[in-house]
């Protein structure tokens, strides 16, 4: 008989410092390499920098939002210590990008009259190693996800995905690949051809229903999802075959994010951010 898999690991550490729901959070480097992580779009409309080096918890800096609505922010990196980061903008279409840690506008992304997307709800900044330019991966509010050119302020590419509001979304650069999850019981898998073109290429069929976010690892080995259910789900990202399940919070899951050494992060309703240790890149 075989034996019966072993139980979840706890979390590494847990992170009590903010005083609303954490919706966003993101891996950085830091001055002399030290890890930093990036978190906050609660009630508060703060956008907070955390230093994590020697076990530190400690907020270092923060961002002010014009807007709290519901889309969690996106982070590029530009070079030591300077990030690109996305938020929701003034308006409730609108998409603001600035440049960290000088907190100066970039671009302001908003989408042609009557083209009716509703609000933005997750984004995803990146650039391809062949280009300078950075583009914007957009869910929307009528489960739309669209591809924004940030210098040009132009849509590339649009496709329906989702029949509910688009709530997460990750891609893939390596297979030109990525997943999005909504309210439904399905994540939507897709392809960007070209880095041009966005087509649906099938869904997954979850558990339950309700992603908050979805998130790739650097390797492409490993995907998490954020549940309503409050808990975090790790599946192999290839073949969508399950892994883990990680029950620590008590309300609903809204953000996951992973570092470049394998490190889980999960932000809750709970105003608590877990930091796991699993699967460890090899």
């Amino acid at each position: 008989m075989a034996a019966p898999a072993p139980p979840p690991p706890d979390p590494q550490f847990v992170l009590r410092g903010a005083h609303s729901a954490v919706h966003a959070l993101h891996f950085c480097d830091g001055a002399e390499g030290r890890p930093l992580l990036l978190s906050g779009q609660g009630r508060d409309l703060q956008l907070c920098v955390w230093d994590l080096a020697e076990g530190r918890n400690a907020v270092v800096d923060a961002v002010r939002l014009e807007n709290m609505g519901f889309c969690r922010a996106s982070v590029l990196g530009e070079g030591p210590q300077r990030w690109m980061v996305a938020v929701p903008g003034r308006g409730n279409d609108e998409v603001q990008v600035l440049e960290l840690p000088s907190k100066t506008s970039v671009s302001c992304l908003k989408p042609e009259a009557g083209a009716r997307l509703g609000m933005p709800m997750c984004l995803q900044l990146w650039q391809a190693k062949s280009s300078s330019r950075p583009l914007l991966l957009a869910g929307y509010e009528d489960g739309s996800l669209a591809l924004w050119d940030v210098s040009t302020r132009k849509v590339c590419s649009r496709v329906a995905c989702h029949s509910e509001p688009i709530m997460g979304l990750a891609l893939d650069p390596r297979r030109a690949r990525g997943v999005s999850g909504s309210a439904e019981k399905a994540l939507a898998v897709w392809s960007l051809e070209g880095q041009q073109a966005l087509q649906v290429r099938g869904t997954h069929e979850l558990t339950n229903p309700g992603i908050a976010d979805v998130k790739i690892r650097p390797d492409s080995k490993i995907l998490a999802t954020a549940g309503w259910d409050h808990r975090v789900r790790v599946f192999q990202w290839r073949t969508m075959r399950p892994l883990a399940v990680l029950a620590f919070h008590s309300a609903t899951v809204h953000c996951v994010a992973f570092d470049t050494a394998g490190l889980l992060a999960a932000g809750s309703g709970d105003q608590r951010i877990s930091v796991w240790s699993i699967y460890p890149p090899t």
